[in-house]
């Protein structure tokens, strides 16, 4: 009988999800994409070559296992055949056999991406920090009910209709309101006309598949993009994502019920990131992010922008666990902390006098709060590429186990690198499992 799991991020997102999928994917047989866009950055590296993913789920770099986008995600068809290509170029396998696609996921259209850009441009309160990529906006379509879907674009004459009657409205905005340019109907359908031909062997009802794969005993994994404090309702609104991040959007996202899941896997990095505008409690000054930003190589895997980096925050994490239901957690780049003797992780929020222990729902609260530390002494050497466990120094173990824990999870892997090979499996629950 299969397993089956969610592996979602943490914390504001580049946790290091690709890594611990890829690693995960040997002992399952299916990958799954329930959520987001091409706004997501997954890094994997494996033999010292580094891999960029956007679209494809992180399974496709294993030849036995089929990889799912499902209906959830949104897809921008032009960047998604480029990274197909791409990944090809590299000696990557990819075929209709290891990759399916929903005919259900909306399409991200050139419109989406010019809207996007437009209305951060010219939003006067709290600029978001958008990637620009157009994900908003496609959900915002889909929600109005005015979407284009993948299986759209196999009725040619309604797919004109719809084309039409977006686009008239999309330019008419372009034009009279945000002055920026507009886009030319027949020149996308000739596109889009061209590129289903591409994309027709890949495509199918997702929903059968996955419940034929269950029924069979296949293990499937779920993977998350973006993450938890990103969530379209939980995260710090309105600095968010546009879809349902958390382990919960399964269902809705890949059409998999969510009691169906055995586990529910949380990646955190050992300290806390963030790409664009929003509230940061733990975010470090006086040139400590530039340390931290320098030794774990933060950038942002999509839109090439510097992190903001500060230390780990306990109350946003237990947040994430308990809208999640974590089970297991992953913790990485552990080796970026070894430069520092004293490591601060912080345990509550001081606000008017009081000290808060829940994450707030308000960000004008969560902006203004300020971090109360516990101190917990570094290790001062360098442990990267350790593999064992027991090879770690002490301090770092002590670390380690403090945060699972504060979390009151299983304390799944440890990353000490980059590289595949760069991880320590603290508990094989997944070889248990199948035992």
């Amino acid at each position: 009988m299969g397993i089956n799991i969610c592996v979602t991020g943490g914390q504001w997102g580049d946790e290091g999800k690709g890594k611990v999928i890829d690693i995960l994917s040997r002992d399952f047989d299916v990958v799954v994409r329930f959520q987001g866009g091409s706004n997501a950055g997954h890094t994997v590296v494996i033999d010292g070559k580094t891999y960029f993913l956007h679209l494809v789920p992180s399974g496709i770099f294993h030849d036995d296992k089929v990889c799912v986008i499902g209906n959830g995600v949104v897809i921008d068809p032009f960047s998604l055949k480029e990274e197909i290509e791409n990944l090809k170029e590299k000696g990557v396998k990819v075929t209709p056999e290891k990759l399916i696609i929903s005919d259900r996921a909306h399409l991200v259209l050139p419109f989406h991406k010019i809207l996007d850009k437009a209305l951060e441009d010219n939003r006067n309160f709290k600029k978001i920090g958008t990637t620009g990529r157009g994900i908003g906006p496609a959900y915002a379509t889909k929600a109005l009910r005015t979407g284009i879907r993948v299986v759209d674009l196999f009725n040619d004459n309604s797919l004109k209709i719809m084309l039409k009657d977006a686009i008239n409205k999309f330019n008419f905005l372009f034009e009279n309101y945000f002055k920026v340019e507009t886009v030319d109907i027949e020149k996308l359908y000739d596109e889009l006309m061209e590129i289903k031909e591409y994309f027709r062997p890949f495509i199918s009802n997702t929903v059968y598949k996955l419940e034929k794969f269950s029924k069979e005993g296949k293990s499937i994994l779920f993977e998350g993009a973006q993450a938890s404090l990103l969530d379209i309702d939980h995260g710090t609104y309105p600095f968010v994502t546009s879809s349902s991040v958390i382990s919960g959007g399964v269902s809705s996202g890949a059409g998999f019920p969510a009691k169906k899941l055995d586990y529910s896997i949380g990646i955190f990095k050992t300290y806390c990131t963030r790409v664009g505008n929003g509230p940061f409690p733990t975010e470090a000054e006086n040139g400590v992010g530039e340390i931290l930003r320098a030794a774990g190589g933060e950038f942002g895997t999509t839109t090439g922008r510097p992190r903001r980096c500060g230390w780990f925050d306990l109350v946003a994490a237990k947040y994430a666990t308990i809208i999640n239901g974590y089970t297991h957690i992953a913790l990485m780049k552990l080796d970026v902390l070894s430069k520092f003797e004293e490591i601060p992780v912080c345990i509550g929020y001081r606000y008017k006098g009081t000290l808060l222990k829940e994450f707030p729902s308000d960000i004008n609260i969560l902006e203004k709060v300020e971090p109360y530390f516990k101190f917990l002494k570094g290790w001062g050497s360098d442990i990267s590429g350790i593999k064992n466990f027991d090879d770690l120094p002490a301090e770092a173990k002590d670390y380690v186990k403090y945060i699972s824990d504060a979390l009151e999870t299983k304390l799944y892997l440890i990353s000490t690198g980059p590289d595949r090979s760069e991880s320590i499996v603290v508990d094989n629950f997944i070889e248990k499992t199948k035992l």
